[in-house]
């Protein structure tokens, strides 16, 4: 099993980016996926979830509504799309499995003027 996370980087409050975690190893489609962040000094916190088929996605209250995750099940791989970005989005996103049993080894994000 191999989760790896790219498309983060360094952007502006209120600015845009759009995470991907390819998924490797394992039948992608049967599995929900999760979004977690960690940032300095602080636990790791679930950001999204979303099922199997992706009719199911729920958010951490702290970016409802400017997070969206979806998932491509053709390309075994899941999206964090993170809009309105602020300060304290700035973190270590991780993708996992929806057990947590497999994660990938995270991409920083940076949200700073």
């Amino acid at each position: 099993v191999q989760l790896v996370e790219s498309g983060g980087g360094l952007v502006q409050p209120g600015g845009s980016l759009r995470l991907s975690c390819a998924a490797s190893g394992f039948t992608f489609s049967r599995y929900g996926m999760k979004w977690h962040r960690q940032a300095p000094g602080k636990e790791r916190e679930l950001v999204a979830s979303i099922s199997s088929g992706g009719g199911t996605r729920d958010y951490a209250d702290s970016v409802k509504g400017r997070f969206t995750i979806s998932r491509d099940n053709a390309k075994d791989t899941v999206y964090l799309q993170m809009n309105s970005l602020k300060p304290e989005d700035t973190a270590v996103y991780y993708c996992s499995r929806w057990a947590n049993d497999y994660w990938g080894q995270g991409t920083q994000v940076t949200v700073s003027s």
